[in-house]
């Protein structure tokens, strides 16, 4: 997928936040405060990757609630079950809602049922993961270009001799667009300028199986000999600091990440992990919501979307493709802290008092 990034934030400058709503259970479906309108599912992959339920779901519920006071949201969650998600799915076209925020499980698996809502006058928003099937829509960040922002950081951290130097790629789940995008921007940076020693697909993107594969690789390579740690996103550099850790690795090799959980700045902060991607999801979640408003009342999303994307059939859709952000130590207080992402006070932790004064943060 190669489309050209263009200035998406300004279509968005008109969908301010406004006010929150109360949560719903994550497990099943559930209605939201409404009215008679428009009906818009939310159908979410997973808990296991924290921003799903801590930072999209309220983004999308809010910015709907903004643009459609009158329309009702059903939310579900899948917890990584294909099967659950496909009657989740399922059960949203039977209760005929207007339109469907669908972050899939399995890009591939989904797309039947994605064809069963078009077959039923139900446009599907594919939301952060290009779902196969007919979609109306696509929100996302440049997957590649997060990927060589990743790969880029990597070579900086390991300096200047980083052909000689070797590395494990903790790879996402490869059902999972995104985590193939990924992983093809760090190789296109990588390549022939490290040595690759160990390389692992992670299923359902679980910390414990990174956990489990980096304790494989230091067994493979030997605790002195892992440069570099490629994580994908930052559970994946959660599950294999804590292994490198256990193996009394030190010092311990930089490790990268993505989503900028708070967990990770921490540990950036602690020097424990070199970098993360920072995805801004306000934007991403005020696209994903004016277009699902729209495709609702069955108005364009020209309007909204001014990128193009191809999906699998070759069929090319409206998109929003916003910029991801590499941030590290030397850039939280003007990335993460000038957007309001988070506060001092919740990245400087006592025990990280001492940390945050060396890296300007106090």
């Amino acid at each position: 997928m190669k489309a050209c990034i263009r200035g998406a934030a300004v279509a968005l400058t008109a969908l301010s936040t406004a006010f929150a709503l109360s949560s719903c259970d994550s497990g099943t479906a559930n209605d939201s405060e409404g009215g008679n309108g428009p009906q818009i599912a939310l159908l979410l992959p997973d808990s296991t990757t924290a921003r799903w339920e801590t930072e999209d779901r309220p983004l999308l519920e809010k910015k709907i609630m903004e643009l459609c006071a009158d329309c009702t949201i059903q939310h579900a969650n899948a917890k990584n079950d294909v099967a659950l998600q496909q009657e989740q799915m399922d059960s949203m076209i039977t209760k005929g809602v207007d339109a469907i925020v669908l972050v899939a499980v399995d890009a591939r698996t989904l797309g039947p049922s994605v064809t069963s809502a078009t077959e039923a006058n139900i446009p599907v928003i594919a939301y952060d993961r290009l779902s196969q099937g007919p979609i109306s829509g696509y929100v996302s960040f440049d997957g590649v270009e997060v990927g060589k922002l990743q790969g880029r950081a990597l070579l900086k951290a390991m300096g200047d001799n980083g052909a000689s130097r070797q590395i494990v790629m903790m790879n996402g789940d490869p059902t999972d667009p995104n985590a193939v995008s990924f992983k093809e921007g760090a190789l296109s940076v990588l390549s022939g300028r490290v040595k690759i020693g160990k390389e692992y697909d992670t299923i359902q993107w679980r910390p414990e199986n990174a956990n489990m594969n980096m304790s494989g690789a230091l067994a493979a390579l030997g605790v002195g000999n892992i440069q570099g740690v490629y994580a994908a996103n930052d559970g994946l550099a959660a599950g294999s600091i804590s292994a490198l850790k256990a193996n009394k690795v030190d010092p311990l090799p930089p490790v990268t990440g993505q989503d900028a959980e708070l967990g990770a700045v921490h540990r950036i902060v602690a020097g424990d992990q070199y970098m993360t991607v920072y995805k801004p999801f306000g934007p991403e979640a005020s696209a994903g919501a004016a277009m699902a408003v729209a495709a609702a009342h069955r108005t364009s999303l020209q309007e909204i979307a001014k990128d193009k994307v191809r999906t699998s059939s070759g069929k090319t859709v409206p998109a929003v493709l916003l910029t991801p952000v590499s941030v590290t130590v030397a850039n939280i207080k003007d990335t993460l802290v000038k957007d309001g992402f988070y506060t001092t006070r919740e990245i400087c932790i006592p025990r990280l008092e001492a940390a945050c004064s060396r890296a300007g943060l106090t």
